[in-house]
């Protein structure tokens, strides 16, 4: 009888690069534990991912600085793009969890000089420049910043990662992913809750978790404290936030644009997590939709190119494999490849020296209070440090089911009830006869809120190209074949006079209306055509990032979702024109803020009606659309 891959494995742990999985099956359910024995390849993109074969799947480490393909800031630590492909037909194996947990080896594994890379004080400090300087000065909605538990073994890597793999099987419970993957110089085991991206049968799934309940030692406190975590605005604008950034790349590869369902609950040993389910068709390579969805705005922020520049910031060394993913393709009985992601996080890296890594970090928005943030990245390292042996184990958890507490289920439902039921249902298209048919460039501001946009005015029957800001030039704006013209969102200050960027909007906006022609524009660059219109841009004095405000566009009072850290103006007296155009003006009066203009061929709005958190987006939209079009300039 041949040798299995496990005993294979057993017998030389550390000569030879091998992976042991156990992963949540489709149903939620777990299925049984995978053993990979096999040869490493190392690459430099994606797109070079090898196909898989029958009974043989690949597995991809994936660094966070591969973010780079995307054309996005990361240090370059040399992290390798890093193939693991069975060698031979002994060397996958798939085994019940039992008898792989009584397969491992329980022996003492020595971990010494505990500490942090940045003190609590030290990073505490740094949440608060992230609040003030980059939310507060429009960057972005929400940046993660890590740390890390840095400790040393003299143990061989593979056999303690063997052994600390033991300890998260019988430990832990809910995880997507627990796994052990051993290569030359990078060792990896972990426990991670969170699925980042699947593929299989023609669907794409994504799997926002956001919103941490670190579990009391005081058992008596668990009932109270949860049931506040579960109306905690930070908590749920937090989960809110991550979703509209993940449906962002949902409207990217997806045809339907994506559906949200949930939330529902992740409770793990130490934590306890909220979470929603993303689903849409989509027929794109699997290489390709691990390119698009680098990485989960869950462990960098949003919108995601910026945040990687925030990231790159504040962070002064590389990521390593921290916030990447590990990448299993494999083949569906028709010969199809599927791919399963989960997020690398609750993840130990250990080198060829010993040394040991453990990264964490916490979702910084405007009203993070930074000794909080600073527990909270103890609390999520704490489940491996304790399969380190650096923290007391916690075998059972918590005997109570959190979801099941008297009117948890109506708390966590009820938050869809303010949400875009745009996003809640499935999108089939409902054309309207006045729109159909009809041409849109939609310029992206460097935020793929556009995605979002192109889907919804797609879903009216409007036919819709999005293009890269430093890919417009005005004789593009000007092309007779649009009907329209929707300058997007971006990050940073419309005022910058500096930044090519806003240059350029400035440019493509004043020549489009200059032409005569249909213009939509949207935050930023609603900002940027108030700005040229003659109003004041001035900033808030607390950011309205990830909340949603009821105003009052032009006579319809609207629930829209808002992402900004500067507003225009109203004048102080007379009219407002922009390009010979007088323009009606919509003001918020709690910010005496302008949140809409509209005018002959032109309407613009300060928030996103293309957010999950805008309960009337869709409507809204439809009525900026059908002005812009049917009002003569």
């Amino acid at each position: 009888m041949p040798v299995r891959a496990l005993e294979q494995l057993l017998a030389d742990p550390s000569g030879q690069s091998w992976a042991i999985l156990w992963r949540q099956g489709e149903n939620g359910d777990p299925g049984p534990a995978e053993v990979i024995l096999g040869e490493v390849v190392d690459l430099d993109r994606l797109a070079d991912l090898p196909r898989p074969e029958a009974g043989a799947p690949v597995l991809a480490l994936v660094p966070f600085r591969q973010i780079a393909e995307r054309g996005f800031d990361a240090h370059d630590d040399g992290t390798p793009l890093r193939v693991l492909r069975p060698t031979g037909p002994t060397a996958y194996q798939t085994l019940d969890v039992a008898d792989l947990v009584a397969a491992l080896p329980d022996v003492p594994v020595e971990v010494s000089g505990e500490r942090f890379s940045v003190s609590d004080e030290d990073y505490a400090a740094t949440v608060e420049r992230v609040i003030e300087d980059e939310i507060g000065n429009g960057e972005g909605a929400n940046f993660v910043i890590r740390r890390d538990v840095l400790a040393h073994t003299d143990s061989d890597p593979a056999i303690a990662a063997l052994t600390w793999l033991r300890t998260l099987l019988v430990d832990e419970r809910n995880a997507y992913w627990t796994f052990a993957v051993h290569t030359p110089g990078h060792t990896l085991v972990g426990a991670t809750p969170e699925r980042h991206v699947s593929v299989r049968d023609g669907r794409v799934w994504m799997n926002p978790i956001s919103g941490t309940f670190r579990h009391p030692q005081d058992e008596a406190e668990v009932e109270p404290s949860f049931r506040r975590f579960v109306k905690d605005t930070k908590e749920t604008e937090e989960l809110f936030m991550v979703v509209d950034e993940e449906m962002k790349m949902m409207a990217q590869i997806c045809s339907d644009g994506g559906r949200i369902t949930g939330p529902y609950l992740k409770q793990m040993a130490h934590l306890t997590h909220t979470e929603y389910l993303l689903d849409g068709s989509s027929e794109a390579d699997v290489r390709d939709v691990l390119r698009a969805t680098m990485f989960a705005p869950t462990v960098t922020g949003s919108p995601m190119e910026n945040a990687c520049t925030v990231i790159r910031r504040h962070e002064p060394t590389g990521r390593g494999y921290y916030s990447g993913v590990l990448a299993l393709i494999d083949l569906d009985e028709e010969g199809g490849e599927r791919l399963d992601a989960p997020i690398l996080i609750r993840t130990a890296h250990v080198d060829a020296a010993g040394s040991i890594r453990v990264s964490a970090g916490a979702t910084l928005v405007r009203h993070s209070d930074p000794l909080s943030e600073v527990a909270e990245t103890s609390a999520k390292a704490r489940g491996m440090l304790a399969a380190l042996g650096l923290r007391p184990r916690r075998e059972l958890g918590y005997a109570v089911e959190l979801a099941s507490l008297p009117g948890v289920a109506e708390d966590l439902s009820g938050r869809n009830d303010s949400l875009s039921p745009f996003w809640l249902a499935p999108q089939e298209a409902r054309p309207d006869p006045v729109l159909t048919g009809k041409r849109v460039l939609v310029v992206d501001a460097e935020d793929t809120w556009t995605q979002m946009l192109a889907h919804m005015v797609r879903h009216v029957g409007m036919a819709a190209e999005v293009r890269r800001w430093e890919q417009v030039q005005v004789e593009d704006v000007l092309d007779a074949r649009w009907d329209l013209v929707l300058y997007g969102p971006g990050p940073g200050d419309p005022d910058d006079a500096e930044d090519p960027r806003i240059q350029r909007l400035r440019e493509v906006v004043e020549a489009r209306l200059e032409a005569g022609k249909p213009v939509l524009a949207v935050c930023l660059s609603h900002q940027v055509l108030a700005s040229l219109a003659g109003l004041e841009i001035g900033k808030l004095p607390r950011p309205n990032q990830g909340v949603q405000l009821p105003v009052d566009l032009f006579g319809q009072v609207r629930r829209i979702g808002f992402y900004n850290t500067f507003v225009a103006r109203p004048p102080e007296q007379g009219e407002v024109a922009v390009a010979g155009r007088p323009l009606e003006i919509s003001v918020h009066e709690p910010d005496e803020a302008v949140v809409a203009l509209r005018g002959p061929g032109v309407a613009t709005i300060q928030g996103h009606s293309e957010s999950v958190l805008s309960r009337d987006g869709l409507v809204a939209l439809h009525d900026l659309l059908r002005h812009a079009l049917t009002t003569s300039a």
